[in-house]
């Protein structure tokens, strides 16, 4: 078995195996990912039938693809195509019953979604099967797998009828972090620096499916070109397949992700309203729930601020890729040419912001705080006449009565704190106390790509300086 990193998850999966009695394990998480090749590694001498769902196809379809997946793993007779939902699990326990094996038997439904059609019956048959037989032996774990998050969470785990609480292990499969990344890129003998690595995982994030055929010796232009900006490049056309994938009635979710995407702050629930158009209430807290749910949007919290201050940040890498440089690229640049552009400066700054986002738990171990209870916030006063407002994007709030601010900077070399911006950063600690009124003491981390140079003006402001080693 090769799986780079999920760690975590083989050992789910692992312990189900051997657990006494039946499990129902629910895994999803955005398209690409490796849902399916982690299953299939972890359970390859166990999966003893497997059947996916059909995108877009009709009852009848799904059902005979559902009886040729039987056929594929010899049941003993050869059944008719089943008309009916039930039909089709109760030719499965059929062949669960004649399978002569005492180990635990792993029956796998893939891109579950898919299977329910209209008024097919598809929940309901598979509360029944579950409910009726696998509850009733202890040899079976029934995985159901998707890309449509939060249809999973919503229809399964989330049930209000026979399937309520049956689900007994959930995984949520999301991008791999930079180790695992670095780690998933050795095995092909790809070995990048640390800048390099994270410039690639700005790019594209941890999506296996994008990342499993760079090849080695290539520079970050040359892998970036063969992603993005080659003739046949097959992440060029990615977004239109991406959104459409995971969620119906995608249209709705790209235009939350086109507002996004033009304030790389994020916007709050009243601010998307404005610039989508779309109407307040359940259908959009929905809309949000699912973008964040796989990963695309995170909340950034606002310190001392109400739930209407919450701010949709966009962190998904390739569609803030795709908007930057993609769509509206008609004269097919290089990354060269595009990395010696303002607009490339100004996305290094956000991708590096989310970088350090979702590498929130390396960072408080790095700076020794990991133990100690805390959460992150943004902080922004607009200021008046005279006094200058100012922006914090990056706050940990600690239960120690500290507060550490982090100041991220991704530069190609040293980085040098001037007057100027010693001033600039001595001006955001005494206005943040003065309008958060808090009594914790403050302090201020640099993070950056190639560290900070010791001079004066850092001795002044900074506390702890962090590189991006401490990110892997």
């Amino acid at each position: 078995m090769i799986v780079a990193g999920r760690e975590d998850e083989i050992k789910i999966l692992q312990n189900l195996l051997n657990k006494k009695g039946s499990e129902f394990l629910a895994v999803y998480g955005r398209r690409r990912i490796g849902k399916t090749y982690l299953i299939r590694q972890v359970y390859e001498k166990s999966i003893v039938f497997e059947a996916s769902g059909l995108h877009g196809k009709e009852m009848a379809q799904q059902l005979e693809s559902f009886w040729l997946a039987l056929l594929d793993v010899n049941i003993t007779e050869k059944p008719t195509i089943p008309k009916t939902w039930l039909q089709a699990f109760s030719l499965l326990k059929i062949h669960l019953n004649n399978l002569e094996t005492k180990k635990k038997k792993v029956v796998f439904l893939d891109e579950i979604a898919w299977f329910e059609t209209p008024k097919s019956g598809f929940l309901a048959a598979l509360d029944n099967f579950w409910n009726s037989y696998c509850s009733k032996r202890n040899d079976i774990i029934l995985v159901i797998c998707g890309s449509a998050a939060s249809w999973i969470i919503d229809k399964v785990i989330n049930n209000k009828g026979g399937l309520h609480n049956r689900i007994t292990a959930h995984i949520q499969l999301m991008p791999f972090t930079l180790k695992e990344t670095k780690q998933f890129l050795e095995l092909s003998n790809v070995k990048l620096t640390l800048k390099d690595l994270a410039t690639l995982y700005m790019s594209v994030g941890g999506v296996p499916f994008y990342l499993k055929d760079i090849k080695s010796g290539q520079s970050v232009p040359q892998i970036l070109d063969e992603l993005f900006f080659k003739p046949q490049a097959f992440l060029k056309n990615e977004f239109g397949n991406l959104y459409a994938s995971l969620f119906k009635n995608s249209d709705l979710h790209i235009s939350i992700i086109k507002a996004l995407v033009t304030k790389s702050k994020g916007l709050t629930r009243k601010e998307l309203l404005v610039d989508t158009k779309l109407t307040s209430g359940g259908g959009f807290s929905k809309l949000l729930d699912e973008l964040v749910a796989c990963g695309f949007i995170k909340i950034i919290y606002p310190i001392n601020k109400t739930k209407e201050d919450f701010l949709y940040r966009l962190v998904d890498e390739y569609s803030i890729f795709y908007f930057k440089f993609l769509q509206n690229n008609k004269v097919n640049s290089s990354w060269l040419q595009i990395s010696n552009t303002q607009s490339y400066k100004t996305w290094c700054g956000y991708a590096f912001e989310n970088l350090s986002f979702k590498h929130i738990l390396n960072i408080k171990k790095a700076l020794g705080i990991n133990g100690i209870i805390s959460n992150e916030y943004s902080w922004i006063d607009k200021g008046n006449t005279p006094e200058k407002g100012a922006q914090i994007d990056f706050i940990i709030d600690r239960n120690d009565n500290c507060i550490t601010i982090l100041e991220l900077k991704f530069y190609d070399t040293v980085f040098e704190i001037t007057k100027n911006y010693a001033e600039e950063l001595q001006h955001k600690v005494t206005l943040f106390k003065k309008k958060t009124k808090t009594n914790k003491n403050v302090f201020i981390t640099m993070l950056t790509a190639n560290g900070v140079k010791n001079n004066e003006y850092y001795l002044s402001v900074i506390t702890n300086e962090l590189n991006l080693s401490d990110l892997f």
